[in-house]
């Protein structure tokens, strides 16, 4: 049964039945709707504020893994650019100094103009931050990689070349002389046969039987065989590259040629006594850039460190060159 409500009125001094008119009762139930409208989007305001949906959920969830994904390799591109770091340092310290080339500066290696051009293009995507330094990180790794390859592969040319040099560089007597008694005569300032003055003598003479073989001391290039009767003789000049050149005197014959390839060991010719010579033996010098220097430095491959020592003191004493 519907309710009936009543009023005093104040005028008639009566009550009088309440009547609502068709107005009011639509504001009200308007005024109910809007509020309730109002509520019900604070709610969702503040549900959607504090509530994640499930998408929410599982799209934060996916940005947790990639943050640990991403501070993994982080942490390993780190491991990663110290071990190269260490690399760097070996090739720039060791290797580099071993073979005498130029350390590669660290602004090479680093490729900083790149990195600033590969940083600035990645800023122009989401998740700027992570892409990024990611991206510049990685740019840096692999030019840093690019420049050790190319490194390594020079140092490996320069091995192949060591190898090459240490067999062209003069390392053995000329002729056989394991008892060290054919040193006749040292470098430097000795007394003429011929003029008996003191004169200086750019070699070293091994005094040997006529007909001994005389052998290449290096690697190298015949560059003049030449018959002569005065100074050298028959004489052979061989071009070993790197600088170094040896010249081999006084020989009874030659057996090799202008333009021939010579190893160490190879049989050059054999001793005489042609030329300016006093007797069978062989005049040996060593040329380096240009000027002749001290034979007896140059048959480490030939002498042990005590046989090494007492050649030069055999070398050194003050006797009469034979030529």
């Amino acid at each position: 049964m519907k309710k009936v409500k009543y009023f005093y009125n104040t005028q008639t001094l009566k009550y009088e039945k309440l009547v609502v008119s068709l107005r009011v009762k639509l504001l009200r139930i308007l005024g109910f709707v809007s509020a309730a409208i109002v509520t019900g989007f604070i709610f969702l305001s503040v549900s959607y504020r504090v509530l994640d949906s499930p998408k929410e959920k599982r799209l934060r969830r996916e940005i947790e893994v990639m943050n640990e994904r991403y501070e993994a390799m982080e942490d390993r591109m780190n491991e990663v650019r110290t071990q190269l770091s260490e690399l760097e340092h070996r090739d720039n310290e060791i290797y580099r100094v071993i073979f005498e080339a130029s350390p590669i500066p660290d602004s090479t290696r680093a490729g900083s103009r790149e990195k600033e051009e590969e940083l600035s293009q990645l800023q122009s995507f989401s998740s700027s931050e992570i892409i990024a330094s990611t991206g510049a990180l990685l740019q840096e790794l692999l030019h840093r990689i690019s420049i050790q390859a190319k490194s390594y592969e020079k140092i490996d040319d320069l091995v192949k070349n060591k190898q090459k040099m240490l067999a062209s560089i003069p390392a053995i007597q000329p002729v056989a002389n394991k008892d060290l008694k054919r040193i006749a005569s040292g470098f430097g300032y000795r007394i003429d046969p011929i003029y008996k003055t003191v004169k200086y003598h750019s070699g070293l003479d091994f005094a040997a039987p006529s007909g001994t073989p005389i052998y290449a001391t290096g690697d190298g290039v015949v560059e003049d065989a030449s018959a002569s009767d005065v100074g050298y003789g028959n004489h052979v000049l061989v071009n070993h590259g790197y600088g170094y050149k040896t010249l081999y005197g006084h020989m009874l014959r030659m057996k090799v040629k202008s333009g021939m390839t010579v190893k160490r060991g190879d049989v050059l010719g054999w001793v005489g006594s042609t030329g300016k010579s006093t007797g069978p033996h062989c005049h040996y010098e060593v040329v380096k850039n240009g000027e002749k220097v001290d034979p007896v430095y140059f048959f480490f491959n030939d002498l042990s460190p005590e046989e090494f020592d007492r050649m030069l003191k055999i070398a050194r004493s003050g006797n009469q060159s034979f030529d």
